[in-house]
Order: C-alpha cells, then sequence, then structure tokens
C-alpha cells in the first residue's frame, strides 16, 4: 500500500497522464462510480491535479445511502414511530438522511420502540434472537458489495422461523443506472472508473455492454491514489487505440468472474425488479427483491407498507444533480451554507462515501 501511495510513483503517473491528454482536443470527463474512488479523489487532491491535465472527474452514483429515493426513508420513520415495541436497525448514515418526515436520527419512536445503529446485518439477527418479544427490521441498503451478507442474513433468519425479523431492502445494481446515464445523454460522459468492490461480487462481464454498445472506455480501480491514475491512464489508452473495453486495474482483488458463491447467495435469494433511483428516476431492472417464497422476511410485504414512488428531495436540494455527474457540490446554492456535515440537507453530506461530504471536507 504504500507503494501506492509514493509521492514519487504518483508523480510519474501524473507525466504519463499529461503526455497522453495533449492529443486529446477537449477536456475528457470520467465519471467514478463508487463513493470510495471519490473521497479518494478528494482526499488525495487529484481532482484539482488532474483537472489542470485535461480531466475532469465527474461523482456518479456510487453512494448508495444518496440514491436510496426519500419514501424508503420515510417508510422506515413509520414503521418505528406507528409501531410498538419494534427495534429498527441499520447502519449510521441511515439514520441521519433528512426527509418531509424528519430523519431516523431525529423523529420520536412509538412506546416501545426504538433505532439502533449497527454495523453488520448479522448483529441485526442477534438482536432479533435476544429479543424475542420485539420486532426487529433491519433496514438494509448497499449494492453488490453488501447485497451478499444480507441476503445470507435473510437465509438464515427464513430457517431458523425467526418470526420476529424481517428486512426492509433498498438493494441497487450498478450497472443498469450506468446505461441509463450514457442514454439519457443528460451528462457528457467519456468514460467510467468502474468500482472496485462492486466488481469484487460481480466481476467484469457486467460492463461490457459500455465499450460494446457506446463505444466508451473504462477501467476497474482500487481505492489508492495511484490505482486510480493506473485506471486512467488505461481508459487514455483505450481511447488512443480505439479500443474501447473493460481493463481490470484491480487484479490484487477482482477477479473477471467475481465472486461466484457470492452471486449464487444473491440469485437463491433475490430477483430483479424495476426501482426508483434518486436523481435518475425509474430504472428497468436496478433493484432486487426478496422472491416470493421468502415473503416470512419482507418487511414490506410483513408490514404492508405503501412505499409510493415520486418523492422529492427537501426544497433547494440538488443531491439529484450531483449524483448524475451534472453538478458539482459547490454549485448547489445551499453547499457549506444551509448544508454542513453537522447539519445535512440532503443525503451526499450524510454519507462518508456522498459527494457533497467529500468535497466538504478535502474540496479546497
Amino acid at each position: 500500500m504504500k507503494e501506492l501511495r509514493n509521492k514519487k510513483f504518483i508523480q510519474a503517473l501524473l507525466r504519463q497522464i499529461e503526455a497522453r491528454t495533449q492529443s486529446l482536443s477537449t477536456p475528457l470527463n470520467i465519471m467514478e462510480v463508487c463513493g470510495t474512488h471519490t473521497m479518494t479523489i478528494y482526499r488525495y487532491g487529484l481532482k484539482t491535479i488532474l483537472e489542470k491535465a485535461g480531466i475532469n472527474m465527474l461523482s456518479g452514483p456510487g453512494c448508495p445511502v444518496c440514491i436510496t429515493p426519500n419514501e424508503i426513508h420515510q417508510a422506515a420513520i413509520d414503521l418505528v414511530t406507528k409501531r410498538k415495541n419494534l427495534i429498527l436497525t441499520t447502519f449510521g448514515d441511515m439514520t441521519r438522511v433528512p426527509t418531509e418526515k424528519g430523519s431516523l436520527q431525529s423523529v420520536v419512536p412509538a412506546v416501545g420502540s426504538m433505532v439502533k445503529i449497527v454495523y453488520s446485518p448479522s448483529e441485526s439477527l442477534e438482536t432479533a434472537r435476544k429479543n424475542p418479544n420485539k420486532e426487529i427490521v433491519f433496514f438494509g441498503v448497499g449494492f453488490e458489495t453488501t447485497i451478499p451478507s444480507i441476503a445470507l442474513v435473510a437465509k438464515t433468519a427464513f430457517l431458523e422461523g425467526l418470526e420476529n425479523f424481517a428486512i426492509l431492502n433498498a438493494l441497487w445494481l450498478i450497472p443498469p443506472p450506468l446505461r441509463a446515464l450514457v442514454e439519457s445523454k443528460d451528462t457528457s460522459i467519456g468514460g467510467f472508473l468502474y468500482p472496485g468492490h462492486v466488481s469484487v461480487i460481480i466481476g467484469t462481464a457486467p460492463y461490457r455492454f459500455i465499450a460494446e454498445e457506446f463505444g466508451l472506455p473504462g477501467a476497474i480501480a482500487g481505492f489508492e491514489p495511484a490505482d486510480i491514475l493506473l485506471a486512467i491512464i488505461s481508459i487514455l489508452d483505450q481511447i488512443k487505440t480505439g479500443q474501447p473495453g473493460v481493463a481490470n486495474e484491480y487484479k490484487r482483488a477482482v477477479r473477471p468472474e467475481g465472486n461466484l458463491q457470492a452471486q449464487k447467495v444473491m440469485k437463491d435469494m433475490l430477483e430483479v425488479k424495476n426501482a426508483y433511483w434518486r436523481g435518475l428516476g425509474l430504472i428497468p431492472k436496478s433493484g432486487l427483491k426478496f422472491k416470493k417464497q421468502y415473503a416470512a422476511v419482507d418487511a414490506e410485504i410483513k408490514y404492508r407498507l405503501e412505499i409510493l414512488p415520486g418523492s422529492r428531495d427537501l426544497p433547494g436540494c440538488r443531491c439529484g444533480d450531483v449524483l448524475r455527474g451534472k453538478l458539482s457540490p459547490h454549485q448547489c446554492p445551499l453547499f457549506a451554507i444551509q448544508c454542513k456535515p453537522e447539519s445535512p440537507y440532503g443525503p451526499c453530506m450524510v454519507s462518508y462515501e456522498g459527494a457533497c461530504l467529500a468535497y466538504y471536507k478535502y474540496g479546497g
């Protein structure tokens, strides 16, 4: 890891990038589709350095907390505020997302109910075992990185017959929104920096359509500064040769076929559905839901939740535009004024993977 942060090595990679961009007639827009990449890019000052070299890094829909629409957050709020003796468990970031009904952190739970922050889905399962007289709902959110662990917990609860455990899921697939972004032509994208964590699970094949159908280059990257620069060099080389593809620049973790065991768990428990994304609207086959035989652990079915699509961000919030790469965080009128990490007005300022938080911490 020290080598991947070595100043001399990084400077050498930047010189290679500068040499390659000299042949470009206009600046190149590369979208990173991972919140951790966004944080690395800002933390190490790469965004500004790359802009000087002729490359604009655009933050895409790579934060699951950010892209989860408000109606699902509000369904979780309704559960814990309207039902007695219910423990809603979820990850810390999810409790701070502001909606018209407040946030999970600010609302007053019903009698005997509470919100509990957990660090893994299995911790929620253990909570259910230890509290047989309480209803336990895990508000699970994630991309392909965390979906297998959520699915495995659901399967365990189902096989154990834990009647007091269910999952309110907000599970998203990464490839479909990439198609939506390119087809919309709302944002000019010249290449993709593909997510490392997700690619560990799904491998390289799911991104091929970007190169084959749209002629756009892309590369999977790790999370150190040099990882990202190596991936950018690969993208530039693909442009130069006129041979767009999916380069794997994170071979120490990503195999071409991905993690087959994790994929099997997902396939056994879940099926594809059309889903709404914050800022992107309805995207076909971009979400996952439990199969009918596992309805007992599906909180949406168990509690007859009405999750109606179409909720809006709070007035003035531009997170939707940020997630499409259409707007840089500092261009939002609320940024660093009404919207700050200690008092977020939008989810992109809440999550550690949010572009607004990354810019606030390191953008200057």
